[in-house]
């Protein structure tokens, strides 16, 4: 089994693996991790599956800046959950290089295989194996293995080798993004606006002129300011050349019209946007995750969707590979990522149309969508949209618990050990039949699978469900109600997990 990329993506698929028992061979052309800025933090519905795996405590205590307030960006105007208890979204801090770092130390603790400085250049693929052609620092050599996955990024050559289209639509735009540090003759304003000398106040938030747009994030007493800038730009710029200090203070001048004194910054980084989507995630036995498979037009997103396709293919692939996998699971990881990618690319291509507007109807319409998001339905609906929580896969057959594809809840399990939960069960990446009402003939059926289902019996306070099924992935494959009498439930607890884990 072999992953070509080293990323968040690759790391995370590779460590998932690892949970499933497989030992994954990464390969690498870099011949050490980069220290290029790229995204700046996690957010989303990754972050609970890191804490059902007990990594985000981890990472949490990696980031070396306050936790934000859960206040995002949305095609120029903002997503604000301040005022609600229990924000549907929520963000880390957490540089992509320290992701890295973060993510390659566990795949180590795991005992995965890095190869860095190790080129791939070329794959060919039979209906049995996938024939790699690689470059390393002793020079050229050939592995074959069962599967590849392609992590290797927008310009994924894997993709144009396995012959899968990426359409799309590239922006004219450039966006650079930096947190700075500002001289003592900026003052920050009690509300987070900055007094610029010379020049007057620079208001937080997002300030649109003619020439492109300029956001500032800032708190009281804080000199550590966010700044964000969009211009319309057809320059072609190397990802891997960091940007300058100076770079982004012409950029600032240029939308703004005036100068804005910097003393220095931690992160700098500059992107251009894509809205892109590969036609299948599979061809053969190459497949695609993270940004190999879908670019998106927006910041915040990207990391939060190719982590949650590693951890959805994980054990898909190892259930394969273990000769366990029914017919056709495989091909579940396109089914249900690639409508996920889809709807991420909808609301990142909306926030497109919100921000590139510059006329008196774009003016309009961002009036319009700031006052929806000042009521809590719609305002949790888009958070739920942003954080990708409100996906549901499909699941087959008919008649499905309204609970069947979603994330599963972390619910508080009380049992004859003691008090756990449903996350401090899933941090092994084992499916979990879970009773809930002590449903002993659901165990019985369920008993047959044993050596690749944990079955497990609890109780908790306002029970979802008597029993649910849930897979490595966090999501629910099957879900008994309340009512459902064992004639119903039996046959279908045997089915859901026949389509899932295999024969019994």
């Amino acid at each position: 089994m072999i992953i070509v990329g080293a990323g968040p993506t690759g790391l995370m698929l590779a460590a998932e693996l690892r949970l499933a028992g497989v030992r994954p061979l990464v390969l690498e052309r870099q011949p050490r991790p980069r220290d290029t800025p790229k995204a700046g933090g996690l957010g989303g519905q990754i972050l609970e599956l890191l804490r059902y795996r007990g990594l985000l405590a981890r990472f949490e205590a990696a980031c070396t800046g306050p936790m934000p307030a859960p206040r995002f960006p949305f095609g120029g105007v903002h997503l604000d959950f301040t005022h609600l208890p229990d924000p549907p979204m929520h963000a880390l801090p957490l540089p992509q290089q320290l992701l890295e770092r973060l993510l390659g130390e566990r795949a180590g603790e795991l005992g995965v295989d890095v190869r860095r400085g190790h080129e791939v250049t070329g794959v060919s693929q039979d209906d049995d194996a996938v024939t790699v052609d690689v470059h390393g620092p002793d020079g050229p050599y050939q592995v074959s293995t069962r599967y590849l996955v392609g992590c290797d990024g927008a310009r994924s050559r894997i993709r144009g080798w396995a012959g899968i289209p990426f359409p799309g639509t590239v922006y004219p735009e450039v966006n650079r993004l930096a947190q700075v540090t500002l001289p003592d003759a900026v003052t920050v304003l009690g509300n987070g606006d900055l007094d610029v000398p010379g020049f007057g106040t620079i208001r937080a938030g997002f300030t649109r002129t003619d020439q492109g747009l300029l956001g500032v994030g800032s708190s009281p007493g804080s000199r550590s300011v966010s700044l964000y800038t969009i211009e319309d730009e057809a320059a072609e710029y190397d990802d891997d050349v960091p940007m300058t200090l100076a770079e982004l203070q012409n950029s600032v001048h240029r939308v703004l019209g005036a100068h804005l004194p910097l003393a220095g910054s931690t992160r700098l980084s500059r992107f251009t946007f894509k809205a892109r989507q590969a036609e299948r995630y599979r061809e053969g036995r190459i497949l695609l995750a993270g940004d190999a498979a879908h670019l998106f037009p927006a910041t915040g997103v990207a990391l939060n969707a190719g982590l949650l396709d590693a951890v959805n293919l994980a054990w898909k692939l190892a259930a394969d590979l273990h000769g366990t996998a029914p017919a056709g699971l495989l091909d579940t990881y396109h089914d249900e990522r690639h409508p996920a990618g889809a709807r991420t690319l909808l609301h990142t291509r909306a926030q497109v149309a919100l921000r590139r507007g510059h006329d008196a109807a774009a003016e309009a319409l961002r009036e319009v969508f700031t006052e929806l998001l000042a009521d809590e339905q719609p305002l949790r609906r888009m958070g739920a949209l942003v954080a990708g929580t409100d996906i549901r896969y499909p699941m087959p057959g008919a008649g499905h618990h309204p609970l069947a594809g979603t994330f599963a809840p972390d619910l508080t399990l009380h049992t004859d050990e003691g008090v756990t939960s449903v996350a401090d069960l899933l941090r092994p990446a084992r499916p979990i039949l879970l009773d809930l009402a002590g449903r002993p003939e659901l165990r019985e059926t369920a008993r047959h699978w044993t050596r690749r289902v944990d079955l497990r019996t609890a109780k908790t306070d306002d029970r979802p469900a008597d029993v649910l099924l849930i897979r490595p992935d966090a999501h629910i494959a099957w879900a008994a109600s309340v009512d459902e009498s064992g004639d119903t439930a039996t046959p279908a607890l045997h089915r859901a997990l026949s389509d899932w884990f295999g024969a019994p």
